[in-house]
C-alpha cells in the first residue's frame, strides 16, 4: 500500500481515497490476506479514516498452549486531526502529565498518511486479550501416573513404610 500525501488527498473526487485491501501487512502473521477496504477522506482540518477488513490468525491457547485459528475482523472510523507539530514536543521531559485532549492523533497537513501502518495498529487492538481455543478447554491435562513405575532405589525405603501406612 503507497502512502498518501495529504494536500493531494484535496484534489481526489469528494476530497476521498479508497484502497481496496487483498494483501498481507508486513508485521502481521497472517494466514490468508487482509482483505476488505480503507476510505480516507480529507474533511478539512481533519481525516476521517474508516475500514472493514478482515484475516485469519493462528493464536496460540493461554490454557493448553495449542494453536487455533482465529479470524480477526475490524470495522472501525477515526478521526485523525492535520496539526502542525510543535518542534519543541521533542525536549520534553520523558514522564509528564498529559491531558485528555492531548490523547488524538495528529499528522501534519502537508505530510503522508501510511495506511499499512494504520491498518496493522487496528488489526493488533483486534487480538483477543485471552486467547481460549474453547470456552471449556479445560488446560493442560498432566499426564496419569502410574503406580507400577520403578522408584528409584533411594526412595525404596520411604516406598515401603508408605505400604505400611493405612491408607
Amino acid at each position: 500500500m503507497d502512502a498518501i500525501y495529504i494536500p493531494q488527498l484535496t484534489k481526489a473526487p469528494e476530497r476521498t481515497e479508497e484502497i481496496q485491501l487483498k494483501e498481507f501487512l508486513p508485521g502481521l502473521e497472517t494466514l490468508t490476506p487482509v482483505r476488505g477496504f480503507i476510505r480516507v477522506q480529507h474533511q478539512g482540518n481533519y481525516l476521517e479514516v474508516s475500514t472493514q477488513a478482515e484475516t485469519i490468525v493462528t493464536c496460540t491457547c493461554n490454557r493448553c498452549l495449542q494453536n487455533y485459528n482465529h479470524r480477526l475482523a475490524i470495522k472501525t472510523k477515526e478521526i485523525i486531526w492535520l496539526e502542525e507539530t510543535d518542534p519543541e514536543s521533542d525536549n520534553l521531559p520523558l514522564e509528564r502529565e498529559v491531558a485528555f485532549d492531548d490523547l488524538v492523533e495528529t499528522l501534519p497537513p502537508q505530510g503522508y498518511f501510511y495506511p499499512s501502518e494504520w491498518l496493522y495498529e487496528q488489526m493488533s487492538l483486534e487480538f483477543p486479550q485471552r486467547q481460549l481455543c474453547d470456552a471449556n478447554c479445560p488446560g493442560i491435562v498432566p499426564n496419569a501416573i502410574k503406580s507400577d513405575t520403578r522408584v528409584d532405589r533411594r526412595w525404596a525405603s520411604l516406598e515401603a513404610l508408605k505400604k505400611e501406612l493405612p491408607n
